[in-house]
C-alpha cells in the first residue's frame, strides 16, 4: 500500500506528486523529490510543512500525521527564511524612545468640545488682551512723546548757551540787524507784488 503525497509549491514549481510507503519518515521526503525532481534546489533552500504551516520532527512517520490507512496527503514546499543576527525587539524600543521623545504639546489644531479650534481661542483671548490694555499703551506713548520733547528742548537750551531757559518756554530773538533786513526784505516783496499788479492792470 503506498501513499500519494502532493506538494504545493511556489513559481516558478508546479504541484508536485510522490508515491511513498506509509512508513516513510518526514524527514526522507525531501531527498525523494530531489531524485524524482532533480531541478529542485538544496533542501538548505527550502522545506516542507503541513498546510497548517507545522513542520514535523524528522523521524515522524507519514503514517503517524494522517494514519495509516490515509491514501492522500497534501503538504507544502516553502522557501527558508534566512534569520538576521537579531535585535529586533531591542531596536523597536529604542525607536519607540525617540518616538515618544519627540513629543510635541502644540495642539492649536485641536478642537474644543464647541467644534472651535484652540489656536482660534488662542487668538481671541491675546486680542481681548491687546485691547483691554490699549489705555496704558496709549498712556506710556504719550508720557513717552513728552519726555523726549523735554530732552530736545534742554538740548536746544544747552546749545543756545542760555542755562537759565526753562524748557517748555517761549524763547525772545534780540537780533535787531536780522530783524531789521527781514523787514526790508518783506518790504520790498510787497513792492515788487504791487508793481507787477499794477502792469498787469495797464496792459
Amino acid at each position: 500500500m503506498t501513499t500519494t503525497v502532493l506538494f504545493s509549491t511556489f513559481a516558478p514549481f508546479p504541484t508536485l506528486s510522490l508515491s511513498v510507503s506509509p512508513e516513510t519518515r518526514f524527514d526522507d521526503l525531501y531527498s525523494l523529490l530531489c531524485e524524482r525532481y532533480s531541478d529542485l534546489p538544496a533542501s538548505e533552500d527550502l522545506r516542507i510543512s503541513s498546510h497548517a504551516g507545522s513542520v514535523p520532527t524528522s523521524d515522524t512517520l507519514l503514517s503517524d500525521i494522517h494514519g495509516r490507512d490515509a491514501t492522500l496527503i497534501t503538504l507544502k514546499l516553502i522557501p527558508r527564511l534566512r534569520g538576521g543576527k537579531g535585535g529586533f525587539g531591542s531596536q523597536l524600543r529604542a525607536a519607540g524612545g525617540r518616538m515618544s521623545s519627540q513629543k510635541t504639546s502644540n495642539n492649536d489644531s485641536c478642537r474644543d468640545l464647541s467644534g472651535r479650534r484652540l489656536s482660534t481661542i488662542k487668538t481671541a483671548k491675546r486680542l481681548a488682551d491687546y485691547m483691554g490694555n490699549e489705555d496704558e499703551r496709549k498712556k506710556a506713548q504719550a508720557e513717552a512723546k513728552k519726555a523726549k520733547l523735554e530732552t530736545l528742548e534742554k538740548k536746544i537750551a544747552a546749545a543756545s548757551g542760555d542755562t537759565e531757559t526753562v524748557a517748555g518756554k517761549k524763547h525772545r530773538f534780540d537780533d535787531t540787524e536780522y530783524l531789521e533786513e527781514s523787514r526790508e526784505i518783506v518790504d520790498n516783496v510787497k513792492s515788487a507784488v504791487s508793481a507787477g499788479q499794477n502792469t498787469a492792470s495797464t496792459t
